[in-house]
C-alpha cells in the first residue's frame, strides 16, 4: 500500500516538475584505480582519483564550461562524488533496513526522503570514524521551511569543513554530471543519446515505449529501477547521473515563481520520467519529507 501511495505522489511531483512524460552489471564492476593513479586519457594538468573504498571519483575544481548547465562560468572547488547512486546494500549496511519498492542489492535505494538521506550521511560518517557533516535538530522546526505539506521540518545545518559524507550542491552535481573539466558539452550526463546513458520511461521496462509520456503504458510495461552502472558513464566515469532514480540535492528549489523553503532540488530524472528530466540542466523539485520509487541519491565529500 505504501509503495502504491508513494508512486501516486511521485507521479504528481513529476508532472509538477515539467514532465511531458537485469542487464548484467559488468560496467558497474569495473576495476577501480588507486587514488594516486592518473587517467592517461586526460589532458595534461587534469587528474582523476578513484578511491577504492567507497568508489568515489575525484572531481577537480574549476569553472563550469558546459553550455548545458544552469551554472555556466561559476567556479567549483574540488570535491569527491560517488561513482554510482547509493545502492540498497549500502543503505542496509548503515540503516539496517531496505525501504525500496524494487528490491535488489545493486539497485539504487529508493523510497527515501531527504531527511532519511541526511540521517544516513551522518550515520555512515560516524560508522567510519569521520566527522559528521550535518547538525540535525529534530526538536526545533526549521524557520526557513515554508512548506505546508512537510510535517517534519527538522532544522539541518552544516559543518562546512567536516570530512564526512554529504549531499552534493546543485552546482556541484551539474559540474560533475557535465564532466567537470573534461566536459564535452553533452545534453545528458555522458552523451546526447539518452537511451545510451539513462534509464528513463521509454527503456526501463519490458519493451521500448514509443509516443508521448504515458503513465498507464509505463505501469503496464513494468518499468522499474535497474542495476547501478549498467548504462554508459560520463567523461568522469560517473554512472546514472541521468536516469535510473532522481537524486536528492542539498539545495532548496528556487525560481521566479516559487518561494525558497518549499521544496528540495532533485536532479537527473528517473525510470518513470520523460527524457527532458534526464538533461543535466533540468531542475526537479520534491517535498523534503516526500519519497517515492524513483527517488534516490548519491554521496559527496569535501576534498580534505
Amino acid at each position: 500500500m505504501r509503495a502504491i501511495l508513494m508512486c501516486f505522489i511521485v507521479i504528481l511531483s513529476i508532472i509538477a516538475s515539467g514532465c511531458s512524460q537485469e542487464a548484467a552489471q559488468t560496467k558497474a564492476q569495473q576495476t577501480t584505480q588507486q587514488s594516486s593513479q592518473l587517467n592517461n586519457n586526460k589532458p595534461e594538468d587534469h587528474r582523476e582519483k578513484i578511491v577504492v573504498s567507497g568508489e568515489f571519483i575525484f572531481v577537480e575544481g574549476g569553472s563550469i564550461i558546459s553550455e548545458h548547465s544552469n551554472f555556466k562560468g561559476e567556479t567549483i572547488p574540488s570535491f569527491y562524488i560517488g561513482q554510482y547512486e547509493v545502492t540498497q546494500k549500502e543503505w542496509m549496511d548503515v540503516m539496517g533496513d531496505n525501504p525500496s519498492a524494487f528490491v535488489g542489492e545493486q539497485r539504487p535505494v529508493e523510497m527515501i526522503s531527504w531527511y532519511d538521506v541526511i540521517e544516513f550521511c551522518n550515520l555512515k560518517s560516524e560508522k567510519e570514524g569521520l566527522e559528521p557533516y550535518y547538525n540535525i535538530d529534530k526538536s526545533n522546526l526549521d524557520p526557513d521551511n515554508k512548506s505546508e505539506f512537510d510535517p517534519i521540518k527538522w532544522t539541518v545545518t552544516i559543518n562546512k569543513d567536516a570530512n564526512g559524507y554529504r549531499l552534493p550542491t546543485e552546482a556541484e552535481w551539474e559540474y560533475a554530471a557535465s564532466g567537470g573539466q573534461l566536459s564535452k558539452g553533452y545534453l545528458y550526463s555522458g552523451g546526447d543519446d539518452v537511451n545510451e546513458v539513462a534509464w528513463n520511461w521509454r527503456n526501463a521496462g519490458n519493451n521500448y515505449l514509443e509516443g508521448d509520456w504515458n503513465w498507464p503504458a509505463i505501469e503496464n510495461n513494468r518499468n522499474q529501477t535497474q542495476l547501478v552502472g549498467s548504462k554508459e558513464p560520463n567523461e568522469l566515469q560517473l554512472y546514472d547521473m541521468s536516469g535510473n532514480v532522481r537524486e536528492w540535492i542539498w539545495d532548496w528549489y528556487e525560481d521566479e515563481d516559487s518561494e525558497s523553503g518549499l521544496q528540495r532540488v532533485v536532479k537527473g530524472g528517473g525510470w518513470m520520467g520523460g527524457e527532458n528530466n534526464n538533461e543535466v540542466a533540468f531542475r526537479g523539485r520534491f517535498e523534503a519529507s516526500g519519497y517515492g520509487p524513483d527517488q534516490g541519491f548519491r554521496l559527496a565529500r569535501n576534498d580534505s
